[in-house]
């Protein structure tokens, strides 16, 4: 669910950019082959992204501050955690060029719409008329994201326990992404000469 995240690393590489945000909606190798090679790029770079972010120590910490409400659901929260906290990281982003960067996405994958899985249309325009890409950057932005996650898995806790937690522990998480996301950018500049 970390959008913002997959398109930002995308280093503005149009069709990998594509591929990227599209790669959720396209299951196994077989149906990677009817895309072309760069947007396949973008797809394989997203899964190699969601393994490295899945298996890397922070993320556990991240996930151990809403373990105690969500138990292994609690694994849901981390991407848009990490979303937030790069929406607001000033070394990256600032309100303009957030919005101009959203817009820049949006575009992009309105170009491309012909590559786009079935699943993905109705997700993308939620996404675009909602400008999510945005709203990670606001409490309420995060808090609905989350909420979103809850209400798809039918957890029983409801929100408030995650908005909690989430208060609670702000400076672990802060510190979690200040510690993570880098380790990320490098790991994906390694990846693929697409991102040198």
């Amino acid at each position: 669910m970390n959008f913002l995240a997959h398109a930002y690393l995308s280093f503005y590489n149009p069709p990998v950019l594509v591929g990227n945000m599209i790669a959720d909606f396209v299951k196994g190798k077989k149906s990677l082959n009817r895309f072309p090679e760069t947007i396949q790029a973008g797809i394989v770079l997203h899964r190699a992204i969601d393994e490295f972010t899945d298996t890397h120590p922070v993320t556990h910490q991240v996930r151990d501050v809403f373990r105690l409400h969500y138990g292994l659901c609690a694994a849901l929260f981390a991407d848009v955690i990490y979303d937030y906290f790069l929406a607001n990281d000033s070394h990256i982003f600032n309100e303009y060029s957030l919005q101009t960067f959203a817009q820049y996405t949006y575009q992009t994958l309105h170009a491309y719409r012909q590559w786009w899985p079935d699943d993905f249309d109705r997700v993308f325009t939620y996404m675009e008329t909602q400008n999510w890409l945005w709203n990670y950057r606001t409490e309420s932005g995060l808090f609905r994201s989350m909420e979103s996650l809850i209400r798809r898995f039918h957890l029983a806790q409801g929100i408030q326990p995650a908005i909690d937690d989430f208060h609670t522990h702000y400076e672990k998480l802060q510190g979690c992404y200040q510690h993570f996301f880098p380790a990320l950018q490098s790991f994906v500049r390694n990846f693929h000469p697409l991102h040198a």
